[in-house]
This record gives C-alpha cells, sequence and structure tokens, in this order.
C-alpha cells in the first residue's frame, strides 16, 4: 500500500470510527430514528469511499505488477482475487 493512501485511509477511518460513536450516543439518547438511520446511510457511504481508496491502491500496485509479470499463476490469483471481491464472494 503506497504510503499517501495509508494516511488517507487512516483518517478515513478515524472519520468512520467517530461517526459510529455519534450513532451511539444517538441511539442511546433515543434520538429519532430518521436522523440516525441517515447518519448510517453517511457511514456506509463512507466506507464506500475507503473501499475505492483501497481497491484503486491494489490496482495500481499488486494487480499491476501480477499482469506486467512473467507469473501467469500470479495474474490469474489476482484476476480472481479482484473478481471475488467485487461480486462480494469469498475467494
Amino acid at each position: 500500500m503506497k504510503k499517501n493512501t495509508r494516511t488517507n485511509a487512516t483518517r478515513r477511518l478515524a472519520r468512520i470510527e467517530g461517526q459510529v460513536r455519534g450513532i451511539s450516543r444517538m441511539v442511546d439518547e433515543d434520538r429519532y430514528c430518521i436522523d440516525i438511520v441517515r447518519q448510517v446511510q453517511a457511514i456506509k457511504a463512507a466506507l464506500g469511499s475507503l473501499e475505492k481508496l483501497l481497491v484503486d491502491d491494489h490496482l495500481e500496485n499488486c494487480v499491476d505488477s501480477a499482469l506486467t509479470g512473467n507469473d501467469i499463476e500470479a495474474r490469474r490469483e489476482k484476476v480472481e482475487e479482484l473478481v471475488a471481491v467485487l461480486t462480494g464472494r469469498r475467494k
């Protein structure tokens, strides 16, 4: 993982962690359900953004390296791994 990606991912995770704590407080305070749902949606969007960041980094580093290398098995493995994660399957 590139250093810039790690920094951005760590920053995003800290923000998401704060959002989750905020939702916990909202539930404890018996806040309006729709307000809580909106915060859950915001977290889902933030996780999606984090996922995209990590997949992009993986493509630029691991997958690109495997596809330009000579190891056919490594190529196959990276493509299968990527298809599995993008389709929500476990490898």
